[in-house]
């Protein structure tokens, strides 16, 4: 984004510049608002107070997609110790599951705290800028974080630019179980397929990462844009964050699920039974990665 140039062409061409947040409080209770919308992150809780020797303030708490713990913190320019300070949250949260699941059960209910992803914690920190250093530094660590540059636009828009995606190291095992063991017994090319698909999406782009949890492996930049079921015997069925309304339907092949439950995410639903139908989804991946 700090290559990016913006221009309004309403009347002319007017470049816009884009400009930091006055105050680190405005990012944050933006961020807050909307995280749903901009992080794909459940909002719990802003300014939680840790009880520790050291104490502190966790910015924001939420909770994922796909049920992994959240910790956001802002800077309004560059701060090199935004990362180790979210560390610091992060080894606090891990050593102290039952506050966290407390808070969860009081804001979404005893259900959504039993599905907690305790494997995978993420830190996302949401600042004005990153150097080189902070990019390499969250590759040395075991741990998800996503750095996340933001800029304002005029008095209208907002960008989000992710600059470095680290899964952690729990977070992205292969297909395994029962179920792609039953696979295997009764066709070997749902396996191979299966393997194809986890391929293409991953080869996407840069930052693109894979949570795995029981039902679904999920693939994300900063929020999920495809979520793969574990392979049926005839079928891998896709969920991708992609409009329905903006994709002409095939029956067997594409179906609008909005408002329909199914493991993961997405309202647009994709059968795949072959690498033919693998070649005709890379449109409809592109297309939900774009959108993520």
């Amino acid at each position: 984004m700090v290559g990016l140039r913006l221009f309004n062409v309403t009347s002319g061409v007017t470049e816009v510049v884009p400009r930091l947040a006055q105050v680190e409080a405005d990012v944050q209770g933006l961020v807050e608002a909307h995280m749903e919308t901009m992080l794909g992150v459940r909002f719990l809780a802003s300014e939680y107070a840790i009880d520790c020797v050291d104490g502190g303030r966790i910015d924001s708490l939420g909770l994922d997609e796909n049920g992994a713990p959240v910790i956001v913190e802002y800077k309004r320019g560059t701060d090199a110790g935004v990362i180790n300070q979210g560390l610091y949250y992060m080894a606090w949260l891990t050593n102290h599951k039952d506050a966290f699941q407390g808070l969860v059960r009081d804001r979404l209910g005893g259900m959504t705290t039993s599905q907690i992803l305790w494997s995978v914690p993420r830190l996302i920190c949401v600042a004005g800028d990153f150097t080189r250093y902070d990019a390499h530094a969250v590759r040395e660590h075991r741990r998800s974080i996503d750095l996340v540059r933001y800029r304002y636009y005029g008095s209208d828009h907002i960008g989000l630019e992710t600059v470095a995606s680290v899964t952690g190291h729990s977070a992205v095992p292969r297909w395994r179980g029962p179920d792609l063991t039953m696979v295997r017994r009764h066709d070997g090319a749902m396996t191979e397929l299966a393997g194809a698909v986890d391929e293409a999406l991953t080869g996407l782009g840069a930052g693109v990462t894979r949570v795995q949890r029981k039902q679904y492996a999920a693939y994300q930049r900063l929020r999920n844009f495809a979520c793969v079921l574990a392979p049926q015997q005839t079928k891998i069925l896709v969920y991708l964050k992609a409009d329905p309304k903006d994709v002409d339907l095939v029956p067997d092949f594409t179906r609008d699920v909005t408002g329909l439950g199914h493991h993961g995410t997405g309202d647009l639903e994709l059968q795949l039974r072959s690498e033919r139908d693998l070649e005709r989804a890379q449109d409809l991946f592109r297309l939900s990665y774009a959108a993520a």
